[in-house]
């Protein structure tokens, strides 16, 4: 394991853009708006030859006790808990800030090791930084995260917290442990399904931001969990709204956002509202799923609130069938994020997703089932001449892949190929996943043409 390294400070002092800089890439949302984020995000960060785990967290600021800056600040204490150093910002042009002295105050009470930063330093800034001595936290450390100045003069402040962590954490443990590769699950679904909330419900803490409030959640952030033993990366994003619908700058970041943590998932929950499922927005989001070709699984959340139960499964059902015949046996869970209900149901259904998703095929096994389903439906008649597929073979997982090789490929229909994949789906138990067909043109072995 390594350090933790908390970056707090008031809204807009440049926490998040040196999130970015030490992760070395733009992991967390940036923009001149203040409060852009409001859970804590985590990530690997460098400084030189120091390694350590860095938490982006929520502007600290006041409001009242059940206001969303409140439970954004009870957002940020839990990831002080979990930090064995913090980088305390401050805006070196504005200067110190009454606001800023209230919670040097407040992190002197809470006892963690503390380097105080004046970020924002570069040109004229003098005045904020002599300033900042008298918020009694040390000699301030003047950066421009955004110029990428003054990190020597951080990596020479961080470096005694980061290596007394490192050695308090290697004695305690005895050792290292293989790191096990982490299942990478996407959490998506319109504003306001519940997504948050069957987070924290599967890991059992409060970790991420939850209300009444639509589009609480702007970035897409990742929780390290475990499952019975197995290591899961959680990926809470924000919710995708139609298009159209999409006009400020910081939404767009955060369809973005929303939309690469799809693109880097191993599987995806799709979260429905069970008062309104599979909305046109919804098909939406699972088509994307499955173009970007990622093990799929429905979580039908709110379930407690619905009264016919099972004539309103059979509605989605067929919904499914009929809007999503590219997903055919998608596994759908029932459950309550609120309540708990249902929610042992959804992991064992991702993780049996996942496994069809990674599964291979060998080759004679398509061969012998290939043969069998053209003699049961022969490939349709093209110029009076029947076409003919060769051969078949798995190119890839993940998602499953095959590589078809026909006497005239560009005339295979799709309805052919549709038919194929839905009986691969019943025969190797594939119920769900992206299957991916390639027709390639062989060479005719009985060509007797040189």
């Amino acid at each position: 394991m390594t350090a933790t390294v908390a970056i707090v400070g008031r809204p807009n002092v440049g926490k998040s853009t040196l999130f970015n800089r030490l992760v070395g890439r733009k992991l967390a949302l940036v923009d001149d708006q203040p409060g852009v984020t409001r859970d804590w995000r985590e990530g690997e960060a460098s400084l030189g030859d120091l390694r350590f785990h860095v938490l982006d967290t929520a502007g600290l600021d006041e409001g009242d006790e059940e206001s969303l800056t409140r439970r954004m600040q009870q957002q940020t204490e839990q990831a002080l808990d979990r930090a064995d150093a913090v980088l305390f910002l401050i805006d070196a042009r504005a200067g110190v800030t009454p606001l800023d002295r209230h919670f040097a105050d407040w992190l002197r009470r809470r006892g963690r090791p503390t380097v105080l930063v004046a970020n924002k330093a570069e040109g004229k800034a003098d005045a904020g930084i002599l300033d900042a001595y008298a918020l009694g936290l040390g000699d301030p450390v003047p950066i421009s995260a955004e110029h990428n100045e003054g990190m020597s003069d951080l990596f020479d402040a961080l470096r005694p917290h980061i290596d007394r962590a490192a050695a308090a954490e290697q004695e305690a443990e005895g050792g290292e442990r293989e790191a096990e590769k982490p299942l990478q699950l996407a959490i998506v679904g319109r504003p306001n399904v519940g997504k948050s909330t069957l987070v924290n419900r599967l890991i059992g803490a409060e970790r991420l931001l939850t209300g009444p409030e639509a589009g609480i959640t702007r970035d897409a952030i990742a929780v390290a969990w475990r499952w019975q033993g197995r290591p899961v990366r959680l990926i809470d994003t924000a919710g995708l709204r139609k298009r159209p619908k999409v006009e400020a700058k910081l939404e767009k970041l955060s369809v973005a956002d929303t939309l690469r943590a799809i693109r880097f998932a191993e599987a995806v929950v799709l979260v429905l509202d069970a008062e309104a499922m599979l909305e046109r927005q919804d098909l939406t989001i699972a088509r994307l799923v499955e173009e970007e070709g990622r093990a799929l699984v429905i979580a039908v959340n709110k379930w407690d609130v619905v009264e016919e139960k099972q004539k309103a499964l059979e509605k989605l059902r067929d919904r499914l069938q009929i809007s999503l015949p590219q997903l055919q046996g998608v596994a759908v869970v029932t459950l309550s994020a609120r309540t708990g209900r249902g929610i042992d149901k959804l992991m064992p259904a991702v993780f049996a997703a996942q496994e069809a998703w990674n599964r291979r095929i060998p080759t004679p096994l398509l061969n012998r089932w290939l043969e069998a389903a053209q003699a049961r439906h022969p490939p349709p008649l093209v110029n009076g001449r029947r076409l003919r597929i060769r051969y078949m073979t798995q190119a890839n997982t993940r998602p499953p892949t095959f590589a078809l090789f026909a006497s005239k490929p560009g005339e295979l229909p799709a309805t052919y190929r549709g038919y194929l994949v839905n009986l691969m789906r019943e025969e190797f138990d594939l119920p769900g996943v992206p299957i991916r067909m390639m027709l390639r043109g062989g060479k005719n072995p009985y060509d007797e043409k040189e």
